[in-house]
């Protein structure tokens, strides 16, 4: 666990500078030429990158040629933080197979999330003791909420954050390309559950769902 606890710190950091380099481009690209705004203005982060790391600046008006230099090191800045992330995952996929076989073969775990989730578990293996127990670890088990007549149910503010936002990165995908969990939600949703009673009730599922893949060997 702590070798994967240690990788996934590296990430942590690759990916938010990664964002911060892109956001920086972008924010250069506002105030720059004309004709790079032009270029750069509907690229999606991916293709902003590429487009930026490989400009060739010429000499000319000062301004406009320090910016291409900057947008130019930024992207390649991007790229460079890229690799990591790409060398880091082949890194941290064998260890999360290697301790949890099945949870990546959840629908929309990715290495990442499992990752999370399996710190989580490390950090209060106590908490495992029963599905409901790591639920409320996860912030995703449900307490009253009801006001007069009207029956609700919110999730618990408590909890491992990181855990939560696993669940909740689980959710999203699938309330993105799942067609069993789209069903659910218009189901839902004709019956008059708002958007966040949906997404509460398909993190307490995915809870009980990852669980085993997350017990202790022989347990």
């Amino acid at each position: 666990m702590e070798a994967i606890r240690a990788l996934m710190v590296a990430k942590r950091s690759a990916a938010g500078e990664r964002t911060r380099t892109i956001n920086q481009a972008r924010a250069l690209l506002l105030t720059g030429p004309d004709d790079l705004r032009a270029r750069f203005a509907n690229h999606a982060p991916a293709a902003l990158v590429t487009g930026i790391a490989a400009l060739r600046p010429r000499p000319g008006v000062a301004a406009g040629y320090a910016t291409r230099i900057a947008l130019r090191e930024l992207g390649r800045r991007a790229v460079f933080l890229d690799g990591q992330l790409e060398r880091l995952d082949e890194l941290i996929v064998p260890l999360v197979t290697a301790r949890a076989p099945g949870l990546l073969a959840v629908y929309g775990v990715g290495p990442n999330t499992a990752a999370l989730l399996l710190i989580a578990a490390g950090d209060h293996p106590g908490r495992l003791r029963s599905e409901a127990a790591w639920a409320h670890l996860c912030a995703a088990a449900p307490i009253p909420a009801s006001s007069g007549k009207v029956t609700r149910h919110r999730l618990n503010p408590g909890g491992d954050r990181q855990a939560n936002h696993a669940l909740w990165r689980i959710v999203f995908t699938r309330m993105g390309s799942d067609p069993a969990t789209r069903a659910y939600v218009e189901r839902r949703t004709k019956e008059g559950k708002s958007k966040a009673e949906i997404i509460r009730c398909l993190k307490r599922y995915v809870a009980r769902q990852v669980y085993p893949h997350l017990r202790p060997a022989g347990d």
